[in-house]
């Protein structure tokens, strides 16, 4: 499999106490490369993702369009033979980036695939409107179920510390299924906010554990339409971000009975930022409750 990170030689620029400085380091950027993802042997999407777990992303794509919705609608998964390339020395080597898979459904055969580009900015093509998304969606989403802030808070600092390629790289994307408890089950990072979803989800689905009803979906990322729609299909009630929410993101949340919280900045006692804000603690943090609320356990707030 790939590398997930590239070491780099870069030049470094800067300005201090009104002087230029230039100099020279060693940088880790987090590896972008193609992914063709092919349905019964016909093209069906080229993604662009970091290579690992990429049997667990291409369900979790499979199931957000869709396609399938169970572990056992796919019948085999494998890296195409095709994929094998000589590098500059000869060497030949697989690429690992074409995947081919099978389903057992007849009505999942190519005569219904059709081919959509995904780049590493955008997510699901074709889900066009919030009516879509309600009409694809399998599963209620749980009503009986609660939070905490401080479980939030505590999964927030949790996921951050294990986002290991961001911190060598600054330039990845980060998902995580959470307990109500705060306690993360499964975190994966991508090049691709969308992939990084997937990927979780297709973890939860190959452990036959959908709907996803008494769990959370965390997101490193601001929260799009499309990560709604996925979180969505999953069947999971309550999606965090820790940046900013799309207004199309909060309509389709609003709709589907969806609770959507953005800029969770939990404190790991240096801050909720990181900045070193005096006083904090590590129970301290921050939220916006987009929709929903109902869903937050807030008796032991002010």
């Amino acid at each position: 499999m790939g590398r997930v990170t590239q070491a780099r030689r870069i030049t470094t620029v800067r300005i201090r106490d009104g002087r230029l400085h230039r100099g020279r380091k060693g940088d880790h950027l987090a590896v972008e490369e193609p992914l063709d993802i092919r349905l019964n042997g016909q093209p069906l999407s080229m993604t662009m993702r970091t290579p690992g777990h990429d049997t667990e992303l291409v369900h979790g794509l499979l199931h957000a369009e869709g396609r399938i919705t169970a572990r056992e609608d796919i019948a085999e998964a494998r890296y195409c033979d095709g994929a094998v390339v000589e590098d500059e020395s000869g060497y030949a080597r697989n690429t690992y980036n074409v995947m081919d898979f099978t389903t057992r459904r007849p009505q999942l055969l190519p005569v219904l695939a059709r081919e959509f580009v995904t780049s590493s900015a955008c997510g699901v093509c074709g889900a066009a409107s919030i009516e879509d998304v309600r009409r694809k969606g399998r599963f209620a989403l749980a009503q009986d179920w609660t939070t905490t802030p401080r479980a939030l808070f505590a999964a927030q600092r949790a996921f951050d510390a294990e986002q290991t390629i961001f911190r060598r790289t600054g330039g990845i994307h980060g998902a995580a299924l959470v307990t109500p408890r705060g306690e993360v089950l499964v975190q994966r990072e991508d090049v691709g906010r969308h992939n990084a979803v997937d990927k979780v989800i297709g973890w939860a689905l190959l452990q036959d554990m959908l709907p996803l009803s008494d769990l959370m979906l965390l997101v490193s990322s601001r929260a799009g339409f499309e990560i709604v729609q996925k979180a969505y299909m999953a069947g999971i009630p309550l999606l965090a971000c820790v940046s900013a929410a799309s207004s199309l993101a909060v309509d389709t949340a609003d709709e589907v009975g969806m609770t959507l919280i953005g800029f969770l900045r939990g404190a790991d006692g240096g801050g909720a930022d990181g900045g070193g804000a005096e006083g904090a603690s590590a129970g301290d943090g921050r939220m916006n409750v987009y929709t929903h609320p109902d869903r937050l356990d807030l008796s032991d707030a002010e």
